[in-house]
Protein backbone atom coordinates (compact mmCIF):
# COMPACT_ATOMS: atom_id res chain seq x y z
CA UNK A 1 0.00 0.00 0.00
CA UNK A 2 1.16 3.40 -0.91
CA UNK A 3 1.46 5.30 2.19
CA UNK A 4 -0.88 8.43 0.55
CA UNK A 5 -3.65 5.88 0.66
CA UNK A 6 -2.73 4.09 4.10
CA UNK A 7 -2.87 8.02 5.05
CA UNK A 8 -6.46 8.22 3.13
CA UNK A 9 -7.12 5.07 4.75
CA UNK A 10 -6.56 5.88 8.54
CA UNK A 11 -10.04 7.39 10.46
CA UNK A 12 -11.32 7.76 13.87
CA UNK A 13 -13.19 4.96 15.10
CA UNK A 14 -16.20 4.74 17.45
CA UNK A 15 -17.45 1.08 17.00
CA UNK A 16 -15.65 -1.71 17.37
CA UNK A 17 -16.44 -5.23 16.54
CA UNK A 18 -15.95 -7.41 19.62
CA UNK A 19 -13.81 -10.08 17.84
CA UNK A 20 -10.66 -10.16 19.91
CA UNK A 21 -7.36 -8.78 18.74
CA UNK A 22 -4.49 -10.79 18.42
CA UNK A 23 -1.19 -10.33 20.03
CA UNK A 24 0.90 -10.10 17.21
CA UNK A 25 -1.37 -7.61 15.63
CA UNK A 26 -0.35 -5.90 18.65
CA UNK A 27 3.34 -6.41 19.02
CA UNK A 28 3.82 -5.26 15.34
CA UNK A 29 1.87 -1.83 15.57
CA UNK A 30 3.71 -0.83 19.33
CA UNK A 31 7.00 -1.81 16.89
CA UNK A 32 5.95 0.63 14.32
CA UNK A 33 5.64 3.35 17.04
CA UNK A 34 8.88 2.21 18.82
CA UNK A 35 10.73 3.27 15.31
CA UNK A 36 9.06 6.77 15.56
CA UNK A 37 11.51 9.70 15.25
CA UNK A 38 11.99 12.03 18.86
CA UNK A 39 14.14 15.11 19.72
CA UNK A 40 17.61 14.19 20.02
CA UNK A 41 16.42 10.31 19.63
CA UNK A 42 15.76 10.58 23.41
CA UNK A 43 12.66 8.32 22.64
CA UNK A 44 10.02 9.73 25.85
CA UNK A 45 7.37 7.49 25.27
CA UNK A 46 5.89 4.87 27.78
CA UNK A 47 2.78 2.85 26.24
CA UNK A 48 0.50 0.99 28.68
CA UNK A 49 -1.76 -1.45 26.72
CA UNK A 50 -4.98 -3.05 28.48
CA UNK A 51 -7.00 -5.54 27.38
CA UNK A 52 -8.03 -7.08 30.25
CA UNK A 53 -11.92 -6.85 30.54
CA UNK A 54 -11.07 -5.92 34.40
CA UNK A 55 -8.71 -3.37 33.75
CA UNK A 56 -10.70 -1.14 31.35
CA UNK A 57 -13.37 -0.03 33.01
CA UNK A 58 -11.11 1.55 35.79
CA UNK A 59 -10.76 4.03 32.74
CA UNK A 60 -14.51 5.40 33.00
CA UNK A 61 -13.42 8.27 35.33
CA UNK A 62 -10.53 9.24 32.97
CA UNK A 63 -13.08 8.90 29.38
CA UNK A 64 -16.87 7.73 30.21
CA UNK A 65 -17.55 6.88 26.58
CA UNK A 66 -19.14 3.72 26.43
CA UNK A 67 -17.55 3.02 22.90
CA UNK A 68 -14.03 3.72 23.95
CA UNK A 69 -14.58 1.44 27.33
CA UNK A 70 -15.58 -1.23 25.07
CA UNK A 71 -12.99 -1.55 22.45
CA UNK A 72 -11.18 -4.59 23.04
CA UNK A 73 -7.56 -3.30 23.63
CA UNK A 74 -7.29 0.49 24.73
CA UNK A 75 -3.48 1.87 24.78
CA UNK A 76 -2.63 5.02 27.18
CA UNK A 77 0.25 7.11 25.73
CA UNK A 78 1.99 8.89 28.01
CA UNK A 79 5.71 10.66 27.90
CA UNK A 80 8.45 10.52 30.90
CA UNK A 81 9.53 14.08 31.12
CA UNK A 82 12.72 12.84 32.87
CA UNK A 83 13.51 11.76 28.93
CA UNK A 84 11.93 14.20 26.90
CA UNK A 85 13.99 16.65 25.58
CA UNK A 86 14.24 21.01 25.89
CA UNK A 87 15.14 23.60 23.94
CA UNK A 88 16.87 26.42 24.87
CA UNK A 89 14.10 28.32 25.15
CA UNK A 90 12.60 26.03 27.52
CA UNK A 91 10.33 24.59 25.21
CA UNK A 92 9.80 20.95 25.75
CA UNK A 93 9.23 18.42 23.07
CA UNK A 94 8.35 15.07 24.93
CA UNK A 95 4.58 15.85 23.90
CA UNK A 96 5.53 16.29 20.34
CA UNK A 97 7.81 13.07 20.25
CA UNK A 98 4.57 11.23 21.89
CA UNK A 99 2.39 12.32 18.97
CA UNK A 100 4.73 11.18 16.23
CA UNK A 101 4.60 8.01 18.07
CA UNK A 102 1.10 7.25 17.85
CA UNK A 103 0.69 8.62 14.98
CA UNK A 104 2.95 5.91 13.68
CA UNK A 105 0.78 3.91 15.48
CA UNK A 106 -2.10 4.63 14.23
CA UNK A 107 -0.94 4.51 11.20
CA UNK A 108 0.52 0.99 11.60
CA UNK A 109 -3.06 -0.10 13.06
CA UNK A 110 -5.23 1.08 9.68
CA UNK A 111 -2.64 -1.09 7.54
CA UNK A 112 -3.50 -4.09 9.96
CA UNK A 113 -6.83 -3.45 9.00
CA UNK A 114 -7.78 -1.85 12.84
CA UNK A 115 -9.64 1.20 13.73
CA UNK A 116 -7.90 3.85 16.28
CA UNK A 117 -9.52 7.08 17.44
CA UNK A 118 -7.18 9.89 19.26
CA UNK A 119 -7.97 10.51 22.45
CA UNK A 120 -6.80 13.82 23.67
CA UNK A 121 -9.88 14.86 25.84
CA UNK A 122 -10.01 12.98 29.02
CA UNK A 123 -9.61 13.57 32.73
CA UNK A 124 -5.64 14.22 33.45
CA UNK A 125 -5.52 13.92 37.07
CA UNK A 126 -7.78 10.42 36.68
CA UNK A 127 -5.52 9.19 33.89
CA UNK A 128 -2.53 9.76 36.17
CA UNK A 129 -3.75 7.60 39.37
CA UNK A 130 -6.06 4.58 37.27
CA UNK A 131 -2.12 3.75 35.08
CA UNK A 132 -0.29 4.25 38.62
CA UNK A 133 1.77 6.86 36.93
CA UNK A 134 4.72 8.36 38.65
CA UNK A 135 5.41 12.44 38.91
CA UNK A 136 7.70 12.87 35.99
CA UNK A 137 5.03 10.52 33.47
CA UNK A 138 2.42 12.01 32.40
CA UNK A 139 -0.50 10.48 30.22
CA UNK A 140 -0.73 12.16 26.71
CA UNK A 141 -2.98 10.65 24.65
CA UNK A 142 -5.20 7.88 25.03
CA UNK A 143 -6.66 5.33 21.94
CA UNK A 144 -9.07 2.23 21.53
CA UNK A 145 -7.44 -0.63 19.24
CA UNK A 146 -9.88 -3.27 17.58
CA UNK A 147 -11.75 -4.12 14.20
CA UNK A 148 -13.69 -1.46 13.35
CA UNK A 149 -17.22 -1.75 12.54
CA UNK A 150 -18.05 2.25 11.02
CA UNK A 151 -16.54 3.16 8.39
CA UNK A 152 -15.17 7.08 7.30
CA UNK A 153 -17.76 8.90 5.76
CA UNK A 154 -16.17 11.46 3.36
CA UNK A 155 -13.18 12.48 5.15
CA UNK A 156 -13.05 15.91 4.51
CA UNK A 157 -9.69 17.83 4.14
CA UNK A 158 -8.91 21.63 3.89
CA UNK A 159 -7.35 22.47 -0.03
CA UNK A 160 -3.73 22.86 -0.24
CA UNK A 161 -3.91 26.45 -1.03
CA UNK A 162 -5.54 27.44 2.64
CA UNK A 163 -2.51 25.47 4.51
CA UNK A 164 1.04 25.72 2.40
CA UNK A 165 2.40 28.80 1.91
CA UNK A 166 5.75 29.15 0.09
CA UNK A 167 8.57 31.35 1.67
CA UNK A 168 6.17 33.30 3.98
CA UNK A 169 2.95 33.03 5.39
CA UNK A 170 0.43 35.01 3.03
CA UNK A 171 -3.37 35.65 3.60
Amino acid sequence: MKFLQLAQKRFSTRKFSSKPLEQEKIIKILEVARWAPSACNNQPWIFIVLRDDSSKPKLKSVYNREWFLNAPVIIAACCDRKKSWKRKDGKEFGDIDVALAMDHLTLAAAEEGLGTCWIGSFEFDEAKRVLALPEHIDPVAFTPLGYPQDSVTGKMRKDMQEIVFWEKFSR
